[in-house]
């Protein structure tokens, strides 16, 4: 079924738009929340990756927050001049490059889910529990979808 149409399409009422609108509201909310400790949008998701074990390397950093090498590299910069983080280069294969939290840096990355409640809570304020499971199914439908054809367009060698 086709839910849209190039003749009646209106970007203020296209899925797409409404999703990328709240994420936008929720990172400039995350940020806000977040300013007094000095961590940025940017920031905070590399921090938070690297202690949930999510990432262990630059590369693998880059590729979990979907940034370029350069970006990534940029923002580590930073963290490790608030030092949040370390940058140690793989005995094994000099190429690779680890990164390690520091004890800041999880003391930091501890307290993000704290604030990641708080706003989420405070977006979905009216919700009863029933619609707030409901629509993580509707999302999780669309991203496995979104997945699905995003591997399907991938080219064959990366699969």
């Amino acid at each position: 079924m086709a839910f849209y149409n190039a003749q009646s399409y209106d970007p203020n009422d296209s899925v797409g738009y409404l999703m990328g609108r709240i994420l936008n509201l929720v990172g400039e909310g995350v940020e806000r929340e977040l300013e007094p400790t000095g961590l940025t949008n940017a920031q905070w998701m590399p921090l938070f990756k690297l202690y949930r074990g999510c990432a262990t390397t630059v590369a693998e950093l880059a590729r979990e927050c979907g940034h370029d090498a350069g970006s990534t590299t940029r923002m580590l910069d930073r963290l490790e001049i608030k030092g949040l983080c370390q940058r140690v280069r793989s005995q094994e294969d000099r190429r690779v490059v680890h990164i390690e939290l520091t004890p800041a840096g999880i003391a930091a990355a501890q307290d993000i889910p704290v604030t990641l409640s708080k706003i989420q809570n405070d977006y979905l304020a009216g919700f009863s529990l029933e619609e707030w499971q409901t629509l993580k199914s509707y999302l999780r439908r669309i991203l496995d979808t979104a997945q699905t054809l995003q591997a399907e367009k991938e080219p064959h060698d990366k699969k």
